[in-house]
Protein backbone atom coordinates (compact mmCIF):
# COMPACT_ATOMS: atom_id res chain seq x y z
CA UNK A 1 0.00 0.00 0.00
CA UNK A 2 2.55 2.47 0.97
CA UNK A 3 4.22 1.87 -2.33
CA UNK A 4 0.84 2.19 -4.09
CA UNK A 5 0.58 5.93 -2.51
CA UNK A 6 4.05 6.77 -3.13
CA UNK A 7 3.74 5.99 -7.14
CA UNK A 8 0.34 8.20 -6.82
CA UNK A 9 1.55 11.16 -5.36
CA UNK A 10 4.71 11.24 -7.83
CA UNK A 11 2.33 11.06 -10.58
CA UNK A 12 0.30 13.54 -9.04
CA UNK A 13 3.17 15.60 -8.27
CA UNK A 14 4.68 15.46 -12.54
CA UNK A 15 1.38 15.85 -13.36
CA UNK A 16 0.17 19.05 -11.74
CA UNK A 17 3.74 21.24 -12.79
CA UNK A 18 3.56 19.15 -16.31
CA UNK A 19 -0.12 20.99 -16.61
CA UNK A 20 0.98 24.11 -15.47
CA UNK A 21 4.37 24.07 -17.59
CA UNK A 22 2.28 22.95 -21.26
CA UNK A 23 -0.66 25.94 -20.47
CA UNK A 24 2.35 28.76 -19.49
CA UNK A 25 4.70 27.92 -22.55
CA UNK A 26 0.87 28.36 -24.82
CA UNK A 27 0.01 31.29 -23.56
CA UNK A 28 3.29 33.05 -23.39
CA UNK A 29 5.25 35.25 -25.59
CA UNK A 30 9.03 33.75 -25.67
CA UNK A 31 9.02 30.78 -28.13
CA UNK A 32 11.36 32.77 -30.17
CA UNK A 33 13.82 35.52 -29.03
CA UNK A 34 16.19 37.38 -30.43
CA UNK A 35 19.43 35.91 -30.87
CA UNK A 36 21.91 38.07 -28.36
CA UNK A 37 23.83 40.76 -29.79
CA UNK A 38 25.36 43.84 -27.87
CA UNK A 39 23.85 46.08 -30.44
CA UNK A 40 20.77 45.42 -29.69
CA UNK A 41 18.50 47.92 -27.14
CA UNK A 42 15.86 45.84 -26.87
CA UNK A 43 14.97 42.17 -26.43
CA UNK A 44 12.48 40.70 -29.04
CA UNK A 45 10.46 37.75 -28.37
CA UNK A 46 7.82 35.79 -30.41
CA UNK A 47 5.31 33.90 -29.37
CA UNK A 48 1.99 31.42 -30.57
CA UNK A 49 -0.33 34.73 -29.98
CA UNK A 50 2.13 37.73 -30.35
CA UNK A 51 5.16 39.52 -30.32
CA UNK A 52 6.76 41.83 -27.72
CA UNK A 53 9.31 44.16 -27.79
CA UNK A 54 11.15 45.24 -24.22
CA UNK A 55 13.54 48.04 -23.82
CA UNK A 56 16.34 46.92 -22.13
CA UNK A 57 17.44 50.39 -20.02
CA UNK A 58 13.76 51.08 -18.99
CA UNK A 59 11.98 47.10 -18.88
CA UNK A 60 9.31 49.11 -20.95
CA UNK A 61 7.41 45.89 -22.93
CA UNK A 62 5.07 46.64 -26.02
CA UNK A 63 3.19 43.39 -27.69
CA UNK A 64 1.69 43.14 -30.92
CA UNK A 65 -1.32 40.54 -31.45
CA UNK A 66 -0.92 38.91 -34.76
CA UNK A 67 -3.92 38.80 -36.89
CA UNK A 68 -7.01 36.57 -36.20
CA UNK A 69 -6.92 32.99 -36.19
CA UNK A 70 -8.35 33.01 -39.27
CA UNK A 71 -5.78 34.82 -41.24
CA UNK A 72 -3.41 33.20 -42.97
CA UNK A 73 -0.26 31.83 -41.17
CA UNK A 74 2.91 30.19 -41.35
CA UNK A 75 2.54 26.02 -41.05
CA UNK A 76 4.58 25.60 -38.01
CA UNK A 77 2.75 28.50 -35.85
CA UNK A 78 -0.88 27.11 -37.03
CA UNK A 79 0.45 23.89 -35.98
CA UNK A 80 2.19 24.28 -32.94
CA UNK A 81 -0.76 25.87 -32.19
CA UNK A 82 -3.17 22.85 -32.69
CA UNK A 83 -0.86 20.55 -31.09
CA UNK A 84 -0.09 22.64 -27.88
CA UNK A 85 -3.94 23.24 -27.29
CA UNK A 86 -4.74 19.68 -27.45
CA UNK A 87 -1.91 19.07 -25.61
CA UNK A 88 -3.07 21.17 -22.57
CA UNK A 89 -6.94 19.70 -22.40
CA UNK A 90 -5.58 16.03 -22.12
CA UNK A 91 -3.23 16.84 -19.51
CA UNK A 92 -5.61 18.79 -17.84
CA UNK A 93 -8.66 16.42 -18.16
CA UNK A 94 -5.73 14.08 -16.81
CA UNK A 95 -4.78 15.71 -13.90
CA UNK A 96 -8.62 16.32 -12.64
CA UNK A 97 -9.01 12.40 -13.35
CA UNK A 98 -6.00 11.83 -11.40
CA UNK A 99 -7.35 13.39 -8.19
CA UNK A 100 -10.08 11.75 -8.07
CA UNK A 101 -8.54 8.22 -8.32
CA UNK A 102 -6.13 9.24 -5.45
CA UNK A 103 -6.54 7.17 -2.30
CA UNK A 104 -6.59 10.02 -0.27
CA UNK A 105 -9.69 11.59 -1.83
CA UNK A 106 -12.96 10.59 -0.55
CA UNK A 107 -14.46 9.66 -4.13
CA UNK A 108 -15.71 6.10 -4.15
CA UNK A 109 -14.36 4.80 -1.18
CA UNK A 110 -15.21 1.55 -1.30
CA UNK A 111 -15.04 0.50 -4.50
CA UNK A 112 -11.28 0.56 -4.80
CA UNK A 113 -10.51 -1.15 -7.71
CA UNK A 114 -12.70 1.52 -9.86
CA UNK A 115 -9.95 4.41 -7.87
CA UNK A 116 -7.11 2.15 -9.54
CA UNK A 117 -9.22 2.47 -12.95
CA UNK A 118 -9.31 5.91 -12.55
CA UNK A 119 -5.63 6.29 -12.48
CA UNK A 120 -5.33 3.69 -15.40
CA UNK A 121 -7.25 6.64 -17.37
CA UNK A 122 -5.50 9.16 -16.06
CA UNK A 123 -1.91 7.86 -17.19
CA UNK A 124 -3.05 6.84 -20.17
CA UNK A 125 -4.44 10.81 -21.05
CA UNK A 126 -1.01 12.63 -19.53
CA UNK A 127 0.82 10.15 -22.12
CA UNK A 128 -1.09 10.85 -25.10
CA UNK A 129 -1.05 14.55 -23.88
CA UNK A 130 2.61 14.08 -24.15
CA UNK A 131 2.65 12.97 -27.92
CA UNK A 132 1.93 16.67 -29.52
CA UNK A 133 2.93 18.53 -26.76
CA UNK A 134 6.81 17.11 -27.55
CA UNK A 135 5.98 17.28 -31.36
CA UNK A 136 4.80 20.80 -31.50
CA UNK A 137 7.30 22.41 -29.06
CA UNK A 138 10.52 20.54 -30.82
CA UNK A 139 9.40 20.79 -34.03
CA UNK A 140 9.31 24.68 -33.71
CA UNK A 141 12.45 24.53 -31.93
CA UNK A 142 14.05 22.84 -34.73
CA UNK A 143 12.66 24.94 -37.19
CA UNK A 144 14.19 27.99 -35.57
CA UNK A 145 17.51 26.40 -35.51
CA UNK A 146 17.72 25.72 -38.79
CA UNK A 147 16.43 28.70 -40.22
CA UNK A 148 18.98 30.63 -38.25
CA UNK A 149 21.72 28.03 -39.14
CA UNK A 150 20.73 28.33 -43.12
CA UNK A 151 20.97 32.23 -42.90
CA UNK A 152 24.03 31.70 -41.25
CA UNK A 153 25.78 29.27 -43.97
CA UNK A 154 24.67 31.64 -46.71
CA UNK A 155 26.36 34.62 -44.96
CA UNK A 156 22.51 35.99 -45.25
CA UNK A 157 21.34 38.82 -42.68
CA UNK A 158 18.01 39.86 -42.29
CA UNK A 159 18.31 42.16 -39.21
CA UNK A 160 16.82 40.36 -36.57
CA UNK A 161 17.61 36.60 -35.75
CA UNK A 162 16.05 34.70 -33.52
CA UNK A 163 16.37 31.04 -31.51
CA UNK A 164 14.16 29.20 -29.62
CA UNK A 165 13.44 30.84 -25.89
CA UNK A 166 12.17 30.04 -22.55
CA UNK A 167 8.15 29.17 -23.60
CA UNK A 168 9.21 26.52 -25.90
CA UNK A 169 11.79 25.07 -23.09
CA UNK A 170 8.67 24.88 -20.68
CA UNK A 171 6.82 23.00 -23.65
CA UNK A 172 9.58 20.45 -23.60
CA UNK A 173 9.69 20.56 -19.80
CA UNK A 174 5.87 19.47 -19.54
CA UNK A 175 5.60 17.17 -22.29
CA UNK A 176 8.58 15.14 -20.62
CA UNK A 177 6.70 15.33 -17.03
CA UNK A 178 3.35 14.08 -19.02
CA UNK A 179 5.26 11.34 -20.15
CA UNK A 180 7.20 10.42 -16.74
CA UNK A 181 3.67 10.91 -14.81
CA UNK A 182 1.76 8.72 -17.46
CA UNK A 183 4.45 5.88 -16.91
CA UNK A 184 4.37 5.85 -12.98
CA UNK A 185 0.04 5.88 -12.95
CA UNK A 186 0.27 3.53 -15.77
CA UNK A 187 2.79 1.19 -13.75
CA UNK A 188 1.26 1.61 -10.42
CA UNK A 189 -2.37 0.20 -12.01
CA UNK A 190 -0.74 -2.90 -13.15
CA UNK A 191 1.44 -3.72 -10.44
CA UNK A 192 -1.44 -3.08 -7.82
CA UNK A 193 -4.53 -4.23 -9.85
CA UNK A 194 -4.10 -8.18 -9.21
CA UNK A 195 -3.90 -7.52 -5.41
CA UNK A 196 -6.55 -5.32 -5.00
CA UNK A 197 -8.67 -7.61 -7.11
CA UNK A 198 -7.57 -10.66 -5.04
CA UNK A 199 -8.73 -8.67 -1.92
CA UNK A 200 -11.80 -8.00 -3.78
CA UNK A 201 -13.01 -11.26 -4.52
CA UNK A 202 -11.87 -12.88 -1.03
CA UNK A 203 -14.13 -10.74 0.79
CA UNK A 204 -16.64 -11.25 -1.84
CA UNK A 205 -16.29 -14.80 -1.00
CA UNK A 206 -16.06 -14.67 2.29
CA UNK A 207 -19.32 -12.53 2.41
CA UNK A 208 -21.32 -14.88 0.01
CA UNK A 209 -20.13 -17.93 2.36
CA UNK A 210 -21.90 -16.17 5.12
CA UNK A 211 -24.76 -15.27 3.32
CA UNK A 212 -25.39 -19.02 2.53
CA UNK A 213 -24.23 -20.64 5.76
CA UNK A 214 -27.09 -17.88 7.42
CA UNK A 215 -29.31 -19.29 4.69
CA UNK A 216 -29.17 -22.96 5.48
CA UNK A 217 -29.37 -22.03 8.99
CA UNK A 218 -32.25 -20.28 8.69
CA UNK A 219 -34.06 -23.20 6.50
CA UNK A 220 -33.10 -25.81 9.14
CA UNK A 221 -36.55 -26.44 11.32
CA UNK A 222 -36.17 -25.43 14.48
CA UNK A 223 -38.20 -27.51 17.45
CA UNK A 224 -41.53 -26.60 18.59
CA UNK A 225 -41.78 -24.00 21.39
CA UNK A 226 -44.01 -26.33 23.49
CA UNK A 227 -43.62 -30.21 23.15
CA UNK A 228 -46.87 -32.08 23.93
CA UNK A 229 -45.61 -33.01 27.30
CA UNK A 230 -45.25 -29.58 28.25
CA UNK A 231 -48.85 -28.15 26.67
CA UNK A 232 -50.10 -31.43 28.99
CA UNK A 233 -48.45 -30.22 31.89
CA UNK A 234 -49.92 -26.69 31.26
CA UNK A 235 -53.19 -27.60 31.08
CA UNK A 236 -52.91 -29.68 33.91
CA UNK A 237 -51.28 -26.61 35.78
CA UNK A 238 -54.39 -24.38 35.32
CA UNK A 239 -57.05 -27.25 36.26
Amino acid sequence: AGMRFLLQYLGCFFAFFSTGFLIASTWTDCWMVNADDSLEVSTKCRGLWWECVTNVFDGIQTCDEYDSILAEHPVKLVLTRAMMITADILAGFGFLFLVLGLDCVKFLPDEPLIKLRICLVSGVMLLIAGLPAITGSVWYAVDVYVERSSLLFHNVFLGIQYKFGWSCWLGMAGSLGCFLSGALLTCCMYLFRETSSGRLHSAYSLRKGYSSARTIVTNVPLPSSQTATAKMYAVDTRV
